[in-house]
């Protein structure tokens, strides 16, 4: 039985390992609470897919916007304040009718965080890594993401140097939203090309 008073039962497993490691490390003076508290939140409120979002919401209702996206992606998501480590460099692919963008690091797990915070766990996976440029169209499928045989499917390989951000195309039936009302229908999936932003009327 467990007499801290402030043992809290209601956290998840891994939540009170991370809980319960940082407070070893406290003690010990291996680490800052404050660095701690910093991070978090820059992770919670100043990086993640919410700004990625607000991205493509802009480019979607702004076309200077999106052409500036196209010919120098780092300074226009600059200019929204998104940057700093893991986006250095960012190139904005779009997709359309015809074409569909996908995005993998075959190497390790090089990735946006600026824009997208953390990366999911199947696109560090190695299966995702190596099937994402053999068989995209079917890697695709297993997301739920079915293509017309005659779109064409561009695989972007993440590195050191270059972050990608896909850019979905925006649904049908938006054309009155407002900028806050466009975001809210971009998932992570979709600017990672692993999936279709939602329907207007599933938001």
């Amino acid at each position: 039985m467990h007499d801290d008073p402030h043992h809290d039962n209601s956290l998840d497993e891994m939540t009170a390992r991370a809980r319960a490691l940082e407070t070893i490390l406290v003690e010990k003076g291996l680490v800052d609470p404050a660095a701690v508290d910093a991070i978090i939140d820059t992770y919670e409120h100043k990086v993640g897919p919410r700004n990625g979002a607000a991205v493509v919401a802009r480019a979607w209702s702004d076309p200077e916007f999106a052409r500036w996206l196209r010919e120098d992606a780092t300074a226009a998501i600059a200019s929204m304040g998104f940057m700093g480590r893991q986006g250095e460099h960012m190139v904005a692919v779009f997709n359309t009718p015809d074409e569909h963008n996908m995005v993998v690091c075959t190497l390790c797990s090089c990735y946006p965080w600026p824009v997208l915070g953390l990366p999911p766990t199947w696109y560090k996976a190695p299966a995702y890594r190596a099937r994402a440029v053999r068989e995209p169209r079917a890697v695709l499928k297993e997301f739920g993401v079915s293509l017309p045989e005659t779109t064409r499917i561009h695989v972007w390989d993440s590195t050191a140097e270059i972050r990608y951000l896909v850019i979905p195309e925006r649904p049908a039936g938006t054309e009155d939203l407002d900028a806050g009302a466009l975001a809210a229908l971009v998932t992570r999936d979709s600017m990672i090309g692993c999936g279709q932003p939602r329907r207007p009327e599933a938001s």
